[in-house]
């Protein structure tokens, strides 16, 4: 005896997560115009790393758009399941290009410091940072409060917690250039730019490094995380309870929004059981684990075969 569900997520949710994504886009491109430009008249590579960091955020921020619309269209003749792969498939992606964006900015500040450092106007420099840093907390607040289970938006949330990270070395170090200027230490204020843009880059490459195991880990069907085990867990153990029945075998998977259960009963066969309790079971549970913006994959089965499940 066998059934399953799959429930989709309300529209609202859907809505939340494609307002939040283009809010960040557009907050990105907003960013790295201003710091290509400021970055550029002030000749400060850090700036013009930020400004370049907030363009890629952009073109991020729009293939996460597109791959939600995707997903959003649900199951169809061609993608009978869905395309909820989209989701860690878009955060890998994100992953690799920022690992690979500090990776050259990396070398390039090397280079600079090699070659003496740089001229960059401080004073210039640390009015942007201390705006940009403003900014980017205002965005990365606004955007963890519509997060809601969003593994698009949740990669969003990441990239601008890395800007505000930017964003306070960048002005910590742009003050310490301003006063060592101050004090006559010109030269030694010109290593400062570079230094910075070394520090940043390693400052913000482990939270790319976490999505990108995480990514990895959904698209070859690894066992997700125990936030996500654990409500899975506790809901089996009431349903056992409920209903008499003995410990499954189960298998939890998750992808982008949508989590798969699958739960496999060993009963006796003169114990009575019909196809109605494999429903009752599943309408239980489906009423214990329903989140917001979580998609649920329930499959139930009551078998009396021992050799099924080895």
């Amino acid at each position: 005896m066998q059934t399953s569900v799959g429930a989709a997520p309300p529209d609202g949710t859907l809505r939340r997560e494609a307002a939040a994504l283009r809010l960040s886009a557009v907050a990105a491109l907003a960013f790295a115009v201003l710091g290509v430009v400021w970055g550029l008249a002030v000749d400060s590579q850090a700036i013009l790393f930020d400004g370049v960091f907030a363009l890629i955020g952009f073109a991020l921020s729009w293939f996460g758009l597109r791959a939600a619309a995707l997903v959003e269209r649900g199951p169809t003749p061609t993608y009978p399941f869905g395309r909820e792969a989209l989701a860690p498939l878009v955060v890998a992606v994100q992953a690799l290009v920022l690992l690979g964006t500090f990776g050259f900015a990396a070398l390039d500040a090397i280079g600079v410091i090699l070659d003496g450092g740089s001229e960059a106007q401080v004073g210039a420099a640390l009015g942007y940072a201390v705006l940009t840093l403003v900014a980017s907390m205002v965005v990365t607040a606004a955007l963890a409060r519509r997060q809601q289970g969003s593994d698009l938006v949740a990669a969003e949330v990441v990239q601008w917690r890395a800007s505000v990270v930017l964003g306070v070395a960048l002005s910590v170090g742009f003050g310490v250039a301003l006063a060592l200027q101050g004090a006559g230490f010109a030269r030694a204020a010109g290593y400062v730019d570079p230094v910075l843009v070394l520090l940043a880059a390693g400052l913000v490459v482990p939270p790319p490094v976490r999505m990108l195991r995480a990514a990895f880990r959904e698209l070859l069907e690894g066992v997700p995380g125990r936030e996500v085990t654990e409500p899975i867990e506790a809901a089996v153990r009431q349903v056992r309870r409920e209903f008499g029945l003995p410990e499954p075998t189960t298998r939890i998977g998750k992808l982008g929004r949508k989590v798969y259960l699958e739960l496999d009963f060993l009963v006796a066969a003169e114990g009575g059981w019909a196809v109605d309790h494999a429903d009752r079971v599943r309408r239980r549970l489906i009423a214990e684990l329903a989140r917001p913006g979580q998609m649920l994959w329930i499959n139930v089965e009551l078998h009396t075969d021992p050799a099924w499940d080895s």
